[in-house]
């Protein structure tokens, strides 16, 4: 699904992005996309996501790590059921895909930058 990732770009389905994107569990990909606080992720920025229900959710926090998920978002998403998995974006792509072809029902938001 996703075939490329370098700083600031990520091509899924052949379509080349250079915003921030979420991948829905479906396969639809939302771009750009927008935190309400720049490099932090919290639950209201993920709400298509939630209202989605993956099993997994795959966070990328940017090439460098800059994006980082508020202290209870993974408490939160476990009381939903969803399994958090929260890696710099090179290998969070690696980790989405291999979940994917694994048949896991998985969403993922990828900070593309820091």
């Amino acid at each position: 699904m996703i075939e490329y990732y370098s700083f600031g770009k990520i091509t899924i389905y052949s379509q080349t992005y250079t915003k921030d994107v979420i991948i829905m569990p479906n396969g639809e990909v939302v771009s750009p996309w927008w935190r309400k606080t720049g490099h932090e992720l919290a639950l209201s920025d993920i709400e298509a996501i939630l209202e989605a229900a993956p099993s997994v959710l795959v966070v990328g926090t940017g090439e460098f790590g800059m994006m980082k998920p508020y202290s209870g978002l993974a408490d939160n998403l476990h009381a939903k059921g969803i399994r958090v998995i929260v890696l710099p974006t090179k290998q969070a792509v690696d980790t989405f895909n291999a979940l994917r072809e694994e048949a896991v029902v998985v969403a993922a938001c990828f900070h593309l930058t820091c």
